[in-house]
Formats: structure tokens, sequence, C-alpha cells
């Protein structure tokens, strides 16, 4: 598998490092970077003072050259009537989004040992797992630790691992 990591709008070269490193460790594929993209023009909402998350998964998936691609932005996505979103994905899809706005969010969360740069990298990486995952079928997990699971907050991604649980593993290998 080959995944291209499309960045949207102005996206530091540590979180695509760590994105990078993350599916690598995760799913054993291939991993390029694509040239940064401007944000797209129609995804803002003025009303909300957000984007529509939907709009970046079109944009990664069009403009990707891997079998599975996935935008990354500083840019504070929502998607439907969602408050906000992490991150977003189709099952089974080819494109998908995260967004690093709300991750840099601060929450110890009993993570006092990390530096705020370490928990900001784990969670990009956790993020962009868990997207990739459901663009490979997978749902979410009910296993608190397993990537897959559904987390609405900082404190839930903190609280799981950036790994598959040995289910979810196995429905992708």
């Amino acid at each position: 598998m080959h995944v291209d990591i499309v960045p949207v709008g102005d996206v530091p070269a540590v979180v695509k490092r760590e994105a990078s490193s993350g599916l690598r460790s995760v799913y054993d594929c291939d991993v390029t970077v694509h040239a940064a993209q401007p944000v797209p023009d129609t995804s803002y909402d003025p009303n909300r003072g957000q984007y529509r998350a939907e709009e970046f998964i079109e944009l990664a998936g069009r403009i990707g050259d891997g079998d599975k691609n996935i935008a990354i932005t500083p840019n504070d996505l929502f998607y439907r009537r969602r408050n906000y979103v992490f991150g977003l994905a189709y099952l089974d899809g080819a494109g998908s989004v995260i967004s690093t706005y709300r991750l840099q969010t601060s929450s110890d969360g009993g993570f006092a040992q990390k530096s705020a740069g370490e928990v900001f990298s784990d969670r990009v990486r956790k993020e962009v797992v868990h997207e990739i995952g459901h663009t490979l079928g997978l749902e979410h997990c009910d296993n608190k630790r397993c990537v897959m699971n559904f987390s609405p907050t900082v404190r839930e991604v903190d609280m799981k691992e950036q790994n598959l649980c040995g289910t979810c593993s196995r429905l992708v290998h």
C-alpha cells in the first residue's frame, strides 16, 4: 500500500514527519508527502468560522498519488452537525483528512512526563493511523486502547495507543 500525505495550508515539517512515521510503523506502507496545496476557497463556512472536512477529503482524493491519500491541515474542521472533528474519512474510501488545530489543546491526561511537543506528535500519529484505518475498512473499535476507538476529545486521544488492537490488526492484514 502507498499513502500520499497532502498538506493543505501551512503544515510544519514535524507534522509531516510524525504522520509519515506513524503510518509506516502501523501499516508498514510506503508514504510520500505531496506538495502543499492551498486551502479550498469553498471550504470555509463564515457562519461557523470553520472549514468543511469533506472538501479536504475530496482534494486529497483528487490530488494524492497514493492508494490512500490523507490531507493534513492546521485549519479547524467540522462535519455536518458536529462542532468539530480531529479527522474524517469515508469507509473504504481513497481520501481522508486530519486537522492539527485542536490536537494542540493542552490536556495533561496523566502524561506529565511527556513534553507538549511529544504529546502533540503522538496525537498526530494516532489521528492519521485512525483515519487511514477507516479507508481500509475499519470501523470504530470498542477497545479503549485501540487507535480505532472513537475519541471525541483530546483526553481520549491521549488515552489510546498508536497501534491497532489484535482484532483490528487481523482485519487489515
